[in-house]
């Protein structure tokens, strides 16, 4: 099977990065394709970011040729809902896999993100998600860029807030991140506890959608988006 992991960010380091978390966990067989959007921003910090991003992801889905499910690698999970509507393949959002994941293995899970400011969208998402009772969401306060600058000292910050979230009595962390794909086993490793990333909780999970014969229902919520002229630069985006 053929899996797209689209970066909705433009930031092609962090796609090689989230390129490789996913082929990692991939089964034999699964070929991972990773891509990064064509524009919007360099990062997705907040909510001005990520309206902005949308554009380009759906740019990404659409040129990206045949596959049999899609990952969406930013865990604001940028603009999933416009692409389920748009894809005619399952797409997976990492925030949503890895809440799932976590909560089969935890009760009190922590999400650890980058910034404050991205706490407050990842709260509202985690709410959306059902997991309000057993998550709470903090930031390291290390900026994603930071995450692709080996002298920086984002890892020390993630470190000790992950510190912090397990002294408070966290039982599994989940990094809130798609730049931090690359460091779950090491961290698992480090503080003795599960660390979930949600790139690899998100190839699992298409898998199993494959696997299954899923797709995502074009009745109702995520039915085709209806034909009608987009105006501007937004033109190219018409429904067909």
């Amino acid at each position: 099977m053929k899996i797209l992991v689209v970066n909705p960010n433009t930031t092609v380091s962090m796609t090689e990065k989230i390129g490789a978390a996913a082929r990692s966990v991939a089964a034999p067989g699964t070929e991972i394709v990773a891509v990064t959007s064509p524009m919007g921003p360099a990062s997705i910090e907040g909510f001005y970011d990520e309206a902005f991003a949308v554009p380009g992801l759906i740019r990404a889905l659409g040129e990206a040729g045949r596959a049999d499910a899609a990952i969406i690698a930013c865990f604001d999970d940028t603009g999933l809902d416009a692409a389920r509507s748009f894809a005619p393949f399952p797409v997976i959002g990492i925030c949503q896999a890895a809440l799932v994941t976590a909560s089969q293995i935890a009760k009190r899970i922590t999400v650890v993100t980058t910034l404050s400011r991205s706490v407050t969208p990842l709260e509202e998402l985690v709410e959306r998600y059902g997991f309000g009772r057993h998550v709470k969401v903090t930031a390291c306060e290390a900026p994603v860029l930071a995450l692709e600058d080996p002298g920086s000292d984002a890892r020390e910050k993630l470190e000790a807030e992950i510190a912090r979230a397990l002294h408070d009595g966290a039982e599994a962390i989940v990094l809130g991140c798609a730049g931090m794909a690359d460091l779950a086993a090491a961290l698992s490793q480090k503080f003795g506890a599960p660390v979930v990333d949600g790139v690899a909780a998100a190839v699992k999970q298409a898998e199993g959608l494959v696997s299954l014969g899923l797709r995502t229902s074009k009745r109702g919520a995520y039915a085709a988006p209806l034909a009608k002229p987009y105006a501007g630069d937004l033109a190219d985006f018409t429904p067909r």
